[in-house]
C-alpha cells in the first residue's frame, strides 16, 4: 500500500470534497514509542510494560497503549500534509473504537475519509468531520472513529 498522491498540500475548507479519501504513510510502533507513552501518560498497566505477565494474557504478548496508537494516528493523519498551514483545530472525537490489539512491531497507516463539511464564516472557515481508520501491516483495523477538525478559508485575495 502506498500513501495517496497528495500533491496540494495545506488544502483549505473549500478545497475538500465530500467522499475524498486520502492514505497516511505507515510508521512502525516501537519498543521506544511504548516506553516514552507509559513514562509521559504514566499507564504503567503491566498489559503493556511486563512481558511475562503479558504472556499469560489472551494475547499472548505485550500490547501498545490503544491511546498511543490514536495519537501516532494523528500524526500520520498530518504527514498527508492535507491541513498544513491550514488547521485552526482539532475539535472534536465523535466516536472511537480500539478493534483489534496493537503490538510492538506493527506498522500502521491511516486511511481518512472526509464524511461531512459545514462553514463556519465567523470562525474564517469550516469544519470537516473525517472518518478515521487506523490500519496494520495484514490490513486489518485496529481502531476507528471520527474526528472533527476546523480549517481555515481560502483568503479572499487569492
Amino acid at each position: 500500500m502506498s500513501p495517496s498522491d497528495f500533491s496540494t498540500r495545506g488544502m483549505y475548507f473549500e478545497e475538500f470534497e465530500v467522499g475524498r479519501r486520502i492514505i497516511s504513510p505507515g510508521r512502525t510502533i516501537t519498543e521506544a514509542d511504548v516506553v516514552n507513552f507509559a513514562g509521559l501518560s504514566g499507564d504503567y498497566n503491566s498489559i503493556h510494560t511486563d512481558v511475562v505477565y503479558a504472556e499469560q494474557t489472551p494475547f499472548g504478548k505485550r500490547v501498545a497503549h490503544g491511546l498511543l496508537g490514536m495519537s501516532i494516528a494523528s500524526g500520520l493523519a498530518d504527514r498527508t500534509g492535507m491541513i498544513e498551514g491550514t488547521a485552526l483545530a482539532f475539535r472534536e472525537i465523535k466516536e472511537w473504537k480500539f478493534s483489534r490489539p496493537l503490538y510492538i512491531g506493527d506498522t500502521i497507516h491511516v486511511e481518512i475519509e472526509l464524511e461531512e463539511s459545514k462553514p463556519m464564516p465567523r470562525l474564517g472557515g469550516g469544519s470537516l468531520v473525517l472518518g478515521v481508520k487506523v490500519k496494520n501491516q495484514d490490513d486489518q483495523t485496529v481502531m476507528k472513529g471520527r474526528w472533527t477538525v476546523l480549517v481555515q478559508s481560502k483568503p479572499e485575495d487569492e
